[in-house]
């Protein structure tokens, strides 16, 4: 152990430099750039190249360039908001918003970014390389008529914005390095390289036994070949709905989207809770409908209002199936409005619609100026356009009725409780006519009635 003379001996150098070297607080205080409110870099912010700026911005460029303008001035030539909203191609902006091409994103800016000052006039020379922020060079160029030219743009506001470290030059077009345009390419090719979809397992015709043939191929877009009855799914009582095999040709549309939208749209409009509960919970028909209509089918739904459903007793609930039958009997494999709805049954008076509840159709008629569905008696049955045009999608149409649709019940026969008494009368056995004819002969000849 030694004194405390012999430790403070040793101290005193660390002391003293302690004195010269400056703290951690005041070194990464110095390392930060300032920069003036005159700089470039604010001018370039507030001008009118927002695009850029915001492009900049995603690509955690601001703080490379105000370390850069911090060191030397800077040349900026800036695409016109034009040029990078609508000239661009779309999928090549779509390839440089990816996160995984950030590094392309930035080579890309930085590509518009000279490290010296460089205030354009008609008579600069051309044909000079000037180094930029990034890895690649442009080349400037003066043609006949005075237009300057950085690479394959066309500078149209030349010295738009001037301050002490930097100047902005406009131009109509992206600059486009040339190792951004090889990845992107790259990137391209690989992608048009398709291999083999997996395919679902070979369906079985159940009427059949047999192995269903391909459907030929149709184009995007097109309607289904097949009706949308055929492309239910079977009910409970039959089978289970056959899962749908990984790709395939189909799903030109996103079914399952769409219905979750007007599902949406139902809870957000009010009074439509339990129909969208109906078709959710209670049931898979959600899950069924946005199947058919990824498969390119239409439907009109025919919602009923949260009063209407109120009415529905626990009867006529509660027996298997009976949710899914009343759903059932309000879709229609139509696209239907309320205005083509109204023209149909002004022009013909009663219209028939089929419906998912095969074979029972709906039946709708003109009544005080709107459409009323249903042919029930007192009320019973019927409805009236409530909601018009809900949510119309082209795919997708829901109208609200302020009642519950049944179909109208076949008048059944009723068996006899009591079987009617048949008298029966016991007729006299007759002879034929031959016979008695003889008899009253012989009877007259001889004087008495033999027969």
């Amino acid at each position: 152990m030694g004194s405390p003379a012999t430790h403070g001996f040793f101290l005193l150098p660390f002391l003293f430099l302690s004195l010269f070297l400056p703290s951690s607080s005041t070194a990464a205080a110095s390392s930060t750039p300032q920069i003036n409110s005159n700089s470039i870099l604010v001018a370039l912010l507030d001008s009118r190249y927002t695009s850029l700026s915001e492009l900049l911005e995603k690509a955690l460029l601001l703080p490379t360039l105000e370390s850069a303008v911090s060191r030397h001035n800077l040349t900026i030539f800036a695409p016109t908001n034009d040029a990078l909203d609508r000239l661009l191609d779309p999928d090549f902006k779509l390839f440089l918003l990816q996160p995984r091409h950030l590094p392309s994103l930035q080579s890309l800016l930085t590509f518009h970014v000279l490290s010296s000052l460089f205030q354009l006039s008609s008579a600069d020379a051309g044909g000079i390389l000037h180094p930029t922020l990034g890895v690649d060079s442009v080349s400037l160029s003066v043609d006949n008529a005075g237009v300057v030219r950085v690479d394959s743009a066309v500078v149209v506001h030349p010295n738009d914005v001037v301050r002490p470290d930097g100047v902005i030059h406009g131009i109509d077009r992206a600059l486009i390095p040339r190792s951004v345009q090889d990845e992107f390419n790259r990137r391209r090719s690989l992608r048009s390289i398709s291999a083999v979809l997996p395919e679902g397992a070979p369906e079985v015709d159940p009427r059949t036994h047999r192995l269903k043939k391909p459907a030929a191929p149709v184009p995007a877009g097109a309607p289904p070949v097949l009706p949308i009855f055929d492309a239910m799914a079977p009910g409970p009582s039959l089978a289970p709905a056959p899962a749908p095999g990984p790709g395939g040709p189909k799903g030109h549309f996103d079914g399952e989207s769409q219905v979750k939208d007007f599902i949406h749209t139902l809870l957000k409009y009010g009074g439509y809770n339990e129909m969208a509960d109906m078709l959710v919970n209670l049931t898979s028909l959600a899950t069924e409908m946005g199947r058919l209509v990824s498969e390119g089918y239409v439907l009109t739904v025919l919602a009923p209002n949260d009063e209407a459903m109120a009415k529905l007793s626990v009867e006529q609930l509660s027996e298997p199936g009976a949710p899914e039958q009343i759903l059932y009997y309000h879709l229609i494999p139509e696209y239907q409005t309320e205005e083509s709805m109204y023209n149909s049954v002004r022009r013909f008076g009663k219209v028939r619609y089929d419906t998912l509840r095969v074979p029972e159709k709906v039946v709708a008629r003109e009544a005080d100026g709107s459409v009323r569905f249903g042919e029930g008696v007192d009320g019973e049955g019927m409805a009236y356009l409530y909601d018009p045009d809900i949510y119309t999608d082209g795919r997708i149409s829901v109208q609200g009725i302020d009642g519950v649709l049944f179909p109208p019940k076949a008048a059944t026969k009723k068996a006899a409780t009591e079987k009617k008494a048949v008298k029966v009368v016991a007729a006299k056995p007759r002879r034929g006519k031959l016979m008695e004819v003889a008899c009253t002969l012989l009877g007259a000849a001889f004087g008495q009635h033999s027969c």
